[in-house]
């Protein structure tokens, strides 16, 4: 099938490059020239712009965004509804927050445009791996664009699934995050532990070696931790600072909202806080209260 796609970050390249191998065409837009050109290379159509690259496509047509949420996403939306013709699609690959998915595709309900929200898990690894897809929408869009989830997908049938109505797809990548981030709490904590033991000597990458193979904590997640520890056996090279996308926010304000109780995905996006603070002042004033009431020592700086 044919595909336009606006985005070319390292996933939104790397969804290209799977389409090109599995024989769909493949429209490309960025800003990012030398993006398009290296796109171009391997058998994509250039594109200078959105306007060209929906000139570019055959009706209907099915056009990818893999762009950061917010403003740039909702501009992008606006200008496709401006630019699309009825029964064409637009696809937002990202992180976006499933309520705007919803707000978006009535309002291009009025143009004939129809809306999908598809969300992903794969990140870099998704070019050979292929990628984990929530897909979000009405069931004769999702079937008509089938080639291409089951071209980025591990397998025809694997790997992804339609999970519902528009907002769906989102919905489920914003819990699945919400779940990663208490699973990757989980790990630095153990580690955390495992490195303070300083009479044992242990070889954390070691450690992760053994836990990656038989073991009941075993997940790509540790993979990726035994990978970090072979490059950098003390991660002295990285800043213990934690950035989160937006999702692991939504997920427990999703949670407040449906009276659900989320103790530890809460408490693992407050600890991406916590990494954020070089000098806390809440930690200033556990100490302070520590040394008024029992008379504990203070460190000065």
């Amino acid at each position: 099938m044919e595909i336009g796609l606006i985005g070319l970050g390292k996933m939104g390249g790397n969804m290209a490059r799977r389409w090109i191998r599995g024989g769909h065409r493949v429209v490309v837009c960025d800003r990012a020239e030398g993006a398009v050109r290296e796109l171009e290379s391997v058998g994509a159509v250039p594109a200078a712009d959105p306007k060209a690259l929906v000139a570019a496509m055959n009706a209907p047509r099915a056009v990818w965004m893999m762009l950061p949420a917010g403003e740039i996403t909702e501009g992008m939306v606006t200008q496709l509804g401006t630019l699309l013709s009825p029964g064409d699609c637009i696809v937002d690959g990202g992180n976006t927050m499933y309520k705007d998915d919803m707000r978006r595709a009535e309002a291009l309900k009025t143009r004939g445009v129809d809306y999908v929200d598809q969300g992903t898990s794969g990140g870099v690894w998704g070019l050979e791996e292929g990628y984990s897809l929530m897909v979000g929408g009405e069931t004769s869009v999702v079937d008509r664009l089938r080639p291409a989830f089951e071209t980025l997908a591990p397998g025809a049938e694997l790997g992804w699934g339609h999970v519902g109505p528009v907002g769906a797809g989102h919905f489920v990548k914003m819990i699945h995050n919400g779940i990663e981030y208490g699973m990757m709490q989980a790990y630095a904590e153990g580690f955390e532990v495992l490195k303070a033991k300083e009479a044992f000597g242990l070889d954390l990458h070691q450690v992760s070696e053994i836990w990656r193979h038989g073991s009941v904590v075993r997940s790509w997640l540790l993979d990726l931790i035994a990978l970090a520890l072979e490059e950098d056996r003390d991660l002295s090279k990285i800043k213990g600072y934690v950035s989160d996308s937006g999702e692991g926010r939504w997920t427990v304000f999703e949670a407040i909202d449906l009276d659900v109780p989320t103790p530890v995905m809460t408490l693992s996006l407050m600890a991406r806080f916590v990494s954020r603070q070089d000098d806390s002042f809440a930690a200033k004033m556990l100490a302070a209260m520590r040394n008024q009431f029992g008379g504990h020592a203070v460190k000065t700086s």
